[in-house]
């Protein structure tokens, strides 16, 4: 996708090096950043200069292939998956990359471990791009029923970012939007500010914006009244974890997003890459759902009069608070979910029939 112009993936491996787009200081600054240790990786997935379930996978991924070029032994490696895993717990995609990666490289003390760990970890890329596309000329399916019905720009609201700063390119929420947007169709969306990392505001705008389609930034609690009002056709959000029974764990306010949409009849739909589902939590509760730094909510960055990036304190400095940054949205509240193999309902069965 486009910066300036200029076409980006969010992640790449250049002269032993892997090269990010720092997300902590978009959309004021664009950075891009070198990690050179696997310290580097599992730093950058915590402080989430790279975020999002397919990105932070893919991240992990050339994280063990810096860990062979800083050390090519086997227990390093291994300690190094460890902390790789343990640097997010929600996001299944991390687990699963590492373990991809892990099954190839184990017990090979061989030269050509390095290029075996890269080329992995390139597939791994090439195939979230592969995946995040055909999510979206499925997910275009549905808009171009509600245009043609409509006859109108489609409104589409969506929450947090599930665009391709989350994983390679293309994104999964937006692959659909971007598709619909290169066919033709009018689109806006209404993006979610998300609270409290502001990453629909800060991120799902900005890459929309540099891609020339229509949106406006709306507080989190908003969305309830546009669809009220007839103002939202659609919602598509990304996932972190979706169990097979087609619970959805998502960015914290997802699930009442979900409850406003049943409540108005308004179509509410999850695009994810076959790599987000977990097939082996059976129970929603089991999930681990990340707490993170208070000092989140608590404080906000931006830019001042003298085009300074400053953080400042918002709340009262004794108060308290808590920051969940995940939550579950039940099967039934979600019309259907939008992988590269098609769409499917949040259900067992749908998944199974799907995913052979």
């Amino acid at each position: 996708m486009r910066i300036e112009g200029k076409e980006y993936r969010t992640i790449w491996f250049e002269n032993n090096v892997v090269k990010i787009i720092d997300q902590t200081k978009l959309p004021h600054q664009f950075i891009i950043k070198d990690l050179i240790t696997v310290k580097d990786v599992i730093n950058a997935i915590k402080v989430m200069e790279v975020r999002g379930a397919p990105l932070i996978g893919a991240t992990a991924a050339y994280g063990l292939v810096l860990a062979i070029i800083e050390n090519n032994d086997q227990s390093f490696l291994k300690k190094s998956a460890e902390n790789l895993i343990n640097s997010r717990p929600t996001a299944i995609n991390l687990k699963w990359a590492v373990d991809r990666m892990m099954k190839k490289l184990s017990g090979v003390n061989s030269d050509k471990i390095l290029e075996i760990a890269q080329n992995e970890a390139k597939e791994i890329c090439e195939e979230d791009i592969k995946f995040c596309e055909k999510i979206g000329l499925n997910g275009l399916k549905i808009i171009e029923q509600i245009y043609n019905k409509k006859k109108d720009t489609v409104n589409i609201l969506t929450h947090c970012n599930a665009g391709w700063l989350a994983t390679i390119n293309w994104g999964t929420a937006t692959s659909p939007i971007y598709h619909a947007h290169k066919k033709g169709i009018p689109v806006h969306v209404w993006a979610d500010e998300t609270r409290p990392r502001n990453q629909g505001a800060n991120l799902t705008s900005y890459e929309l914006n540099e891609e020339g389609i229509k949106n406006t930034i709306i507080a989190d609690n908003t969305g309830g009244i546009l669809m009220q009002r007839g103002e939202v056709d659609m919602c598509i959000v990304g996932t972190d974890r979706t169990l097979s029974n087609g619970d959805v764990c998502n960015k914290v306010g997802t699930y009442l997003k979900a409850l406003a949409a049943h409540d108005n009849n308004v179509p509410f739909y999850v695009a994810l890459p076959s790599s987000t589902i977990d097939w082996k939590t059976k129970d929603a509760n089991d999930i681990p759902i990340e707490q993170r730094n208070s000092e989140e909510l608590s404080h906000v960055e931006g830019i001042d009069e003298n085009k300074e990036l400053k953080k400042i304190l918002i709340y009262p400095y004794k108060s308290k608070a808590m920051n969940l940054a995940f939550d579950i949205t039940p099967a039934k509240y979600v019309t259907g979910l939008i992988t590269e193999k098609g769409i499917s309902e949040a259900s067992h069965e749908s998944l199974k029939k799907l995913f052979k």
